[in-house]
């Protein structure tokens, strides 16, 4: 995949900002059932004492955030904007320096230089052996707009999972959610280098929803919650369809994040956890419900099966859009108003999470 010299045609995808769509856990007490206020504070009250649903303090998304700061300080570093052209934005930041607005609207750096530090380029990838730029281009920002964005998405949705779940659990999470969401891009979008972790932060948002799923007969306000929930999903997924938007990494990172939810996120029931303090009465209660070990089975191998197969169609040089003539509307939905054909430099923003794609002419 090559670029052309002349020009770059610069595309941003915005993911809204998520509500709060608290799901509110069962407390179950020695007479009835009431519920909790708050899903990080869930707990079960049998027979006058709490058992509670271990609470962490979170460190690895505050990490991750720092680590992408610091990629994005040595990207602009690398960048050296003064060295390529005489009209870098705030120049007396030196080397430091942004490329002119016309080139890269978000404050950051020329394209050249995010495919020197490792964005997702499908031919380097597969000519060249370079796997590795499924997941390097993740961690890679195009701005200080994407970047901020990003970040803050991923604090407010990241920060209040770790602190349920744990930074194991999360961690894989966001990094296989990622990898699937470049897999998926890979396959369909070739013509293009791209940065940015759209897919990561949709997995976390498959997460939130396959977590509610398996965990479902734990939870009070579940079918509100479902509901805000898939309505958050399905606007994130409808932006995707405007022109020049991935959304391919989009659906990639959901379907990774929701199948792994399944198999990370699983909760015991109640009634196992108050048999771990106190005598067991008979019949004993099982961890887990039946149909969260079906779900937990079927979404591995989903998922296995899955990320197994887009790697060896990738390392293949396989073109999905030759096996699927309507996959592409999946990305852009072409109108009256617009083309999903274009050659202008340009950018389209909605409203938070930011996502810049740069296609060759």
């Amino acid at each position: 995949m090559g670029r052309g010299a002349s020009s770059a045609e610069i595309e941003v995808n915005v993911q809204p900002r998520i509500g709060d769509s608290a799901i509110h856990p069962i407390e179950i007490g020695s007479a009835s059932l009431s519920r909790r206020t708050s899903p990080a504070n869930a707990m079960a009250s049998i027979s006058g004492e709490f058992m509670t649903f271990r609470r962490w303090r979170p460190w690895l998304v505050p990490a991750f955030v720092i680590a992408n700061v610091v990629l994005f300080s040595i990207t602009m570093f690398v960048n050296n904007c003064p060295r390529s052209s005489p009209s870098c934005i705030l120049s007396f930041l030196g080397r430091f320096s942004f490329q002119p607005l016309k080139e890269n609207p978000l404050l950051g750096p020329s394209s050249n230089t995010l495919e020197k530090m490792g964005a997702l380029d499908v031919n380097k990838v597969v000519h060249e052996h370079q796997g590795w730029r499924l997941i390097t281009c993740i961690w890679l920002h195009a701005g200080v707009v994407h970047i901020l964005a990003n970040m803050l998405s991923l604090l407010f949705i990241g920060m209040r999972l770790e602190q349920e779940f744990g930074f194991v659990r999360i961690g894989i999470l966001y990094i296989i959610s990622g990898f699937g969401g470049s897999l998926l891009s890979a396959l369909f979008i070739q013509s293009s280098i791209s940065v940015g972790a759209s897919g990561a932060l949709f997995g976390l948002l498959g997460g939130m929803l396959s977590e509610l799923i398996t965990n479902w007969t734990i939870y009070a306000n579940k079918f509100a919650a479902l509901l805000t929930l898939v309505f958050i999903i399905a606007i994130n997924l409808i932006v995707g369809v405007l022109p020049h938007v991935d959304n391919f990494a989009h659906i990639g990172g959901f379907i990774s994040g929701f199948l792994l939810g399944f198999v990370l996120l699983i909760r015991p029931q109640f009634g196992w956890i108050s048999q771990q303090s106190h005598q067991p009465r008979y019949p004993v209660k099982r961890k887990h419900k039946v149909y969260q070990y079906i779900l937990w089975i079927a979404a591995a191998v989903f998922l296995i099966t899955g990320l197994t197969v887009g790697l060896i169609m990738i390392f293949h040089g396989v073109n999905a859009n030759d096996h699927c003539s309507w996959c592409h509307y999946l990305s852009c939905i072409p109108t009256s108003r617009w083309s999903c054909n274009s050659s202008a430099t340009y950018c389209s923003i909605t409203q938070l999470e930011l996502k810049w794609v740069i296609l060759s002419n």
